[in-house]
């Protein structure tokens, strides 16, 4: 085990006091600036870490990190919840803890069926990946003897904790794109209301629209999925843009395959852009230009967030994660 590195073994070094060395890390009066930046620095290169700090950790370690995903978002096996998911095991593991996962079947969802990692009490915290019914999270709410974390979601009751990515933004930024490439015809394919980050995206869709002076066409608001299935469905429009923005990269590689089977190009003759930065290879055949989440960081802030919540330390609210765009071969410069 590495030695514990204390207030003493820095003053020794610098030859001061360890009330000199303590001052100078709590950032108190006292100390010259000289020596309060040679203390500093000299502490993090010794690895010193405050004993609370090491506390802290102690009370963390070993928990049982419990995440529920509704199979609706696990029917593909590309997934981006199976690839966030694999992201929050990885950093569970780093901290020392074990992360079970339970599928939740939509017969169970809709019985309102507790998961049975609740019911038979085997995790100390909970993660939910993805928008589950609203009746399924207050029936959670309400049984749950452990902390509740969303991910990848929120709910429109304040007081319940999340982590989400910048879909508003982001979506804002793609369609800025698609401007900038000289496009004004833009659809937005996406089934309004279904997740909580479909539906803000859509309104980054919008707010890049009216900035541009261009009105949004009720007919190119695209629906993309059986809400209750989950299944991706796209019926393109009769009178078609020159460009969609669409609500993730696995819509986008749908709705590529097709416009390729009425006979569009992209991006010859339309113009797709994704969200997420995430599909299998040969989904498409074409590079689609999309915003990247970024899942890991989301992934570290789920878990220490989790954590902290479980040792009663957490500040509560929606955590954003901001990404960035990705230019690929998706889009065509029509200027």
């Amino acid at each position: 085990m590495a030695k514990v590195v204390k207030l003493a073994d820095i003053a020794s070094v610098l030859n001061v006091s360890t009330v000199t060395v303590s001052k100078a890390l709590a950032d108190k009066q006292g100390v010259s600036e000289e020596m309060r930046e040679k203390i500093k620095v000299l502490a993090k290169e010794m690895g010193y870490r405050h004993p609370s700090s090491i506390k802290s950790e102690s009370n963390i370690v070993n928990k049982n990190i419990g995440v529920i995903v509704s199979e609706r978002y696990l029917s593909q096996y590309t997934s981006f919840y199976w690839e966030l998911y694999q992201n929050v095991v990885t950093q569970g593991s780093n901290k020392d803890c074990f992360t079970l996962l339970e599928v939740l079947n939509r017969q169970d969802e809709k019985n309102l069926v507790c998961p049975k990692i609740i019911r038979e009490k085997k995790v100390d915290g909970l993660i939910i990946i993805g928008k589950i019914s609203k009746e399924f999270r207050e029936k959670l709410y309400e049984v749950s003897q452990v902390p509740l974390l969303l991910l990848d979601f929120y709910d429109e009751k304040s007081q319940y904790d999340s982590v989400i990515s910048d879909s508003y933004y982001g979506m804002y930024l793609m369609t800025n794109y698609l401007f900038e490439m000289g496009h004004k015809d833009i659809a937005y394919v996406g089934s309004l209301l279904a997740t909580s980050s479909i539906t803000d995206r859509y309104f980054g869709y919008c707010k890049s629209l009216l900035e541009h002076g261009v009105k949004v066409r009720e007919e190119w608001v695209l629906s993309d999925r059986n809400i209750e299935s989950g299944d991706i469905i796209i019926n393109i429009p009769k009178n078609m843009p020159t460009a969609f923005v669409c609500n993730c990269d696995f819509v986008a590689s749908v709705l590529i395959r097709e416009l390729n089977k009425n006979g569009y190009r992209v991006p010859e003759d339309i113009s797709v852009v994704g969200f997420d930065n995430f599909l299998f290879p040969s989904l498409s055949n074409v590079g689609i230009t999309t915003y990247e989440v970024d899942m890991k960081e989301m992934a570290i802030i789920s878990v220490e967030a989790i954590l902290e919540k479980i040792q009663g330390t957490y500040k509560g609210g929606i955590k954003v994660v901001e990404g960035q765009v990705i230019i690929k071969e998706s889009v065509k410069d029509i200027r």
